[in-house]
């Protein structure tokens, strides 16, 4: 079934989905739930160690590690299910299973205390393989219901609405917990773990808008050397061999993704554990971010129509290299409140352009939009897998703000790459459109 593309009800819907399972983004990865999970497994007797099913590690390393091993089996699993979801046409029944997934896993988390750590660790990582797997499926949609031309703007939109959503569920959180006593709440854990419910709910609910919208997928299901969704996987896979500028681009993507992905997740226990800034502060700091990044996914996507997308990220990973070095100085909460906007400013902006600037670099029409996206998801979670573990490894060895500062390299490296791949003399379709 051919999609009408541009047409505004079908992007408002996908946009919704954004929408839907940022909440997770924003509450689970980065304020209520690291907050929470770092203050209750600090304790006086044994300080920030915890102990896993017999195992000891450092309490933020151990979140860590459980995220690490959930984006690298997600890494493993998405090519082989996105080809299969484009040889039979269901990708949006794959949405369906792995939103419903993620948001069960954060509803089971209200019954995370410290004595079911290990539910609360596992619960964690399978929301987390959730989100992951339909925001792959849904970032897919976008060459198909978005012209090359429209592809930034659209991109932004989704990523404006996912911040605004989040943002409006977390103040829901943040009102009950910082004020529970106006809901004769005494047990200060419930709170947390009652925002953990909210959030598996307004996943699944909002959800169902872009469900009942999307366009159903007709499948491929013709050529002697497609007959499977295995062989589709290596069609695809080869298609990618061919296209040098294509494999440049996810190459700079993975590297300067092993620092954004990874410093996203970390900044609220970096917060709590170098600053001891506090639940309330954090939240506060997470939802500046979030607000300036609506700002900052517009203002990309803008800047990409006069200079290029390729320029534009390269002045975003620059900007990222800093504030990994400022990072590493920051003393007071002034100065981490001034970082939280720099970083707000650049995080939608890199997300949505490197999302619709992979896009533009896919065949025009091609029917393998999951398939092609898989290697675009896998490519960012691997880099989760590698910052994630290096960010956990060094923290163990030496500390956090080390950790934090050598995320600096990664980034470097995806400097060097978008630079060289700027300085490219191969026309591509992506350059001409950046040049019009």
């Amino acid at each position: 079934m051919q999609t009408i593309k541009n047409d505004k009800k079908t992007i408002r819907s996908w946009a919704m989905f954004d929408w839907s399972n940022s909440a997770y983004n924003l509450v689970i990865t980065s304020t209520i739930f690291p907050a929470y999970y770092t203050i209750i497994t600090t304790t006086k007797e044994h300080g920030d160690k915890v102990n896993f099913f017999g195992f000891t590690f450092v309490n933020t390393a151990l979140s860590n590690y459980a995220l690490s091993i959930a984006y690298l089996v997600m890494a493993l699993l998405l090519p082989f299910l996105s080809s299969s979801a484009d040889y039979h046409g269901n990708k949006k029944a794959f949405m369906k299973v792995f939103t419903y997934i993620g948001s069960l896993a954060c509803m089971m988390l209200f019954f995370f205390r410290l004595e079911t750590l290990e539910l609360g660790v596992i619960c964690s990582a399978i929301a987390a393989m959730g989100y992951i797997g339909g925001v792959m499926f849904s970032n897919s949609y976008l060459p198909e219901i978005a012209s090359v031309d429209q592809q930034d703007k659209v991109s932004a939109q989704g990523f404006a609405y996912g911040y605004i959503g989040s943002v409006l569920l977390q103040i829901i959180c943040f009102v009950f917990v910082l004020k529970p006593d106006w809901f004769g709440i005494t047990d200060l854990s419930f709170p947390p773990r009652f925002s953990f419910l909210l959030v598996g709910v307004w996943w699944i609910v909002f959800a169902q808008i872009p469900f009942s919208k999307l366009p159903k997928s007709s499948g491929i299901k013709t050529g002697k050397d497609r007959k499977n969704g295995y062989q589709e996987l290596r069609y695809v896979f080869r298609e990618l061999q061919r296209m040098t500028v294509l494999k440049r681009f996810l190459l700079a993507f993975f590297f300067y993704s092993v620092g954004v992905q990874t410093i996203m997740l970390v900044a609220a226990s970096f917060g709590e554990k170098e600053l001891h800034l506090g639940t309330e502060n954090l939240i506060m700091i997470i939802l500046i971010i979030q607000v300036v990044a609506i700002g900052g996914a517009y203002l990309m996507s803008s800047l990409s129509r006069r200079v290029g997308n390729i320029t534009v990220l390269i002045m975003v990973v620059s900007v990222w290299i800093a504030i990994c070095v400022s990072a590493y100085f920051i003393s007071t909460a002034e100065q981490f409140y001034v970082l939280a906007v720099i970083v707000g400013l650049v995080m939608g902006g890199i997300q949505s352009l490197s999302r619709s600037t992979y896009s533009k670099f896919l065949p025009e029409n091609t029917p393998d939009t999951a398939s092609f996206f898989s290697f675009y998801d896998v490519t960012e979670k691997l880099a989760i897998v590698l910052g994630l573990a290096s960010f956990a490894f060094i923290e163990e060895r030496s500390n956090i703000r080390n950790s934090a500062l050598a995320l600096s390299v990664f980034f470097f490296a995806g400097l060097v790459i978008l630079i060289f791949l700027s300085m490219t003399k191969e026309k591509t379709k992506f350059s001409t459109i950046s040049e019009n």
